[in-house]
């Protein structure tokens, strides 16, 4: 049997389909990751014992010129520009596969869609964080141009409109895509490409599904690739030298201004006397000094990491949130876009940190937000969370996958 998972993003968009593709290899079947080429998921897709097809493009490359808007479109036509460009990607990846599940970047998980239509398999649509799928407990997220009112609280309207917004930003382009290669056209672009049945691959006790009747949801658990990689023998040497420092990261969030947060985030650490571990990610942040209270570091093992810091400053990314609630890691999320101030909130709600008011943080702001998370109760909170969380999300979802196969659902073109 051969699955292909199909994805298009950043690393909280890859590691997933990682840890899924590691989970159906240790039930015998091949699984085939369609991700960016980009040198760091090649080599987290090979850790999973997985081939990477590529995607059309590095996502980092992709993300530097949609930032530039070079060359300079709107969104629709760069949205059909990922569209085409990864139904190519996907149609060669998916050669003879018996399933398609598809995550990530909505004109990739389109493209998906009519690959497994044409070829008749199943296909599965996962998302990773609750806010992206229809749920009357939900408002959803406004994409660039149409915005969602303050003035209408009846989320279910607001989720109708948000089916027309997505026509009049991808219907064009899939509509074309599907009448190019013979498929019949579609009346609601988000809904045909969700299915009815979506799936949802994130933690229940960090990010539960609510029922609604707007949607009936499989929630799987999150899908978390093992890391058994030792830390760098500087990092242990750092660790092992003083107290547990504050780790302070902002993943693969490229702003400019994450910089800054990062300087703030190491001077409240230290307002408190805490040492600081600094992760450059995609802000390239760096410490700005040569104090001995600091160490930088690039990509590690932190699955390794975080049950050894005092706490996480982070963004608020899936990934990142889900890794260190299963540590019980007290965290503090600064977070930026789109499914990050959910991530933020569930923190706080769950009293396993805190959730920064805004993108933009001050040396006050963090050090006032670190008293709480630095606190003894936070910790044992924590604690008891990681107690409680799931660890067989991608081993469910495993099981799942095979069983959408042995049914024989298949899709007609």
């Amino acid at each position: 049997m051969r699955v292909l998972l199909s994805t298009f993003g950043s690393r909280g968009d890859v590691e997933p389909m990682a840890g899924l593709a590691s989970a159906l290899r240790a039930r015998g079947a091949e699984a085939v990751v369609c991700a960016p080429p980009d040198p760091e998921f090649v080599a987290l897709v090979s850790r999973a014992g997985a081939p990477l097809a590529p995607a059309f493009t590095p996502v980092r490359r992709w993300v530097a010129d949609a930032l530039a808007n070079r060359p300079p479109m709107d969104l629709s036509q760069r949205a059909a520009g990922v569209l085409t460009a990864q139904f190519a990607a996907i149609s060669a990846a998916a050669e003879g596969c018996d399933a398609i599940l598809a995550a990530g970047l909505f004109p990739s998980t389109a493209a998906a869609r009519c690959v497994a239509e044409l070829r008749g398999v199943p296909y599965v649509y996962a998302a990773y964080c609750p806010v992206f799928l229809p749920s009357t407990h939900y408002r959803p997220l406004p994409f660039p141009g149409h915005p969602v009112p303050a003035e209408v609280t009846d989320n279910q309207v607001l989720w109708a409109r948000n089916a027309e917004a997505m026509n009049a930003i991808f219907g064009t382009a899939f509509g074309a895509l599907r009448a190019e290669n013979g498929l019949p056209p579609v009346d609601n672009v988000r809904d045909h490409v969700f299915t009815d049945r979506p799936w949802l691959a994130s933690d229940p006790v960090l990010s539960p599904w609510r029922p609604t009747p707007l949607r009936e949801v499989v929630q799987t658990g999150a899908w978390v690739l093992p890391d058994d990689r030792p830390l760098p023998f500087a990092l242990e040497a750092f660790l092992t030298a003083g107290p547990p420092p504050v780790y302070v990261g902002f993943g693969s969030m490229p702003m400019e201004a994450l910089k800054a947060a990062a300087r703030a985030a190491i001077e409240a650490a230290r307002a408190h006397g805490r040492r600081v571990l600094l992760a450059h990610g995609w802000a390239e942040a760096s410490l700005g000094d040569d104090r001995d209270d600091c160490f930088e570091i690039g990509e590690v093992n932190q699955q390794a990491l975080f049950g050894r810091v005092a706490a996480v400053v982070h963004h608020g990314g899936a990934g990142t949130t889900t890794t260190a609630a299963r540590a019980g890691a007290p965290q503090l999320v600064v977070p930026q876009i789109a499914d990050q101030p959910y991530f933020a909130g569930r923190v706080a709600e769950l009293g396993v940190g805190v959730a920064h008011d805004g993108p933009t943080p001050s040396v006050e702001s963090l050090s006032v937000a670190l008293h709480t998370v630095l606190a003894p109760e936070t910790r044992a909170r924590a604690a008891a969370v990681a107690a409680a969380m799931r660890p067989d999300g991608a081993a469910v979802a495993a099981e799942r996958v095979l069983a959408v196969v042995g049914d024989g659902e298949r899709l007609s073109p």
